[in-house]
């Protein structure tokens, strides 16, 4: 019953975001994790976009913050004001009060208005003057990142990077879908047209249903060598913590669902591991915190898929 719901998003993302069916499995996957999505890419790769239509075949509500160096954290969470109608002050609900939460060029804001994100992705409520509001059932992050070696970011500390299950960049198009973008066709323009492929019951269920793909006791230890590798090799100066070790093994089970089975192998583990692990871990030759893709290439290549734990 799961496959067809999933073919039917996979097929409506791909209208819009032309020639990046993987990077459309692994965001779906992020989502029937629960988890939060960060998109780093150069500006113009269609991150916007894939945001925007996530949220239009997912039939979500859908909001889009624009960060710059000058935003407040009560521009996300919203603010208390005194109410003279009734003489007493009242919550105003910022736009973090969303189903789908677009926050765009997130590393252009300071740390302290990044920060104001942190409860709210990972306990899915915000506390103001001591009264918590709880978020949205189906609350998604989906946060987008320019390039730190671009002028006017702000690094995202550690912290808030923990806060993304997966990270993932869109990348060029292939010449083929390049050469249709540049005769005019422009998948921007189908947005207004994309309808909900998937009622909110069938999300809660796919949801539900990622806990019930089967990991084997194999898996397991495969997964344990990997954090075992990260955490004693000299190649690494931080390696992956519990948590992220539980973040790859959800992951890889959503990935599975995605993929149409209803158990993990090593080929789920490997496809996420690199938008899991890259934006978690510290190498030993780059002080930037931008050398995970060849830290997960180190792992995948020394850590062995059987062998001893």
């Amino acid at each position: 019953m799961s496959q067809p719901i999933i073919d039917r998003l996979v097929t409506a993302l791909g209208t819009i975001l032309l020639g990046k069916d993987g990077q459309i499995r692994l965001a779906l996957a992020c989502l029937l994790s629960r988890g939060h999505l960060l998109l780093e890419d150069l500006p113009g790769m269609g991150k916007t976009t894939l945001s925007h239509a996530l949220a239009k075949v997912l039939g979500l509500e859908y909001q889009r913050i624009q960060f710059t160096s000058d935003l407040l954290p009560a521009d996300i969470i919203g603010t208390t004001l005194f109410n003279p109608g009734q003489s007493q002050f009242e919550f105003r609900k910022g736009p973090v009060f969303s189903e789908v939460l677009l926050a765009d060029e997130i590393n252009r804001a300071t740390p302290k208005t990044q920060g104001a994100l942190l409860e709210a992705m990972e306990e899915r409520q915000v506390t103001v003057e001591g009264h918590s509001y709880p978020l949205p059932h189906q609350f998604f992050v989906i946060a987008t990142q320019n390039p730190v070696t671009q002028m006017g970011t702000f690094p995202l500390p550690e912290s808030q990077l923990d806060r993304f299950l997966m990270r993932i960049s869109l990348g060029y198009p292939d010449p083929k879908v390049e050469r249709a973008l540049l005769k005019g066709k422009n998948p921007r323009d189908e947005l207004e047209f994309l309808q909900p492929a998937v009622s909110k019951t069938e999300l809660d269920a796919l949801q539900k249903k990622v806990s019930t793909v089967h990991v084997s006791d194999a898996l397991l230890d495969y997964v344990q060598r990997i954090l075992a590798h990260t955490r004693e090799s000299s190649q690494f100066v931080v390696g992956l913590s519990p948590r992220a070790g539980m973040a790859l093994v959800k992951s890889a089970r959503a990935f599975a669902l995605v993929s149409g089975r209803e158990h993990v192998i090593p080929e789920d583990v490997q496809a996420v591991l690199g938008p899991v692990a890259e934006h978690r871990l510290s190498g030993s030759r780059d002080v930037t915190g931008h050398e995970g893709e060849r830290l997960v290439d180190h792992v995948l290549k020394h850590v062995p898929v059987i062998g001893s734990r």
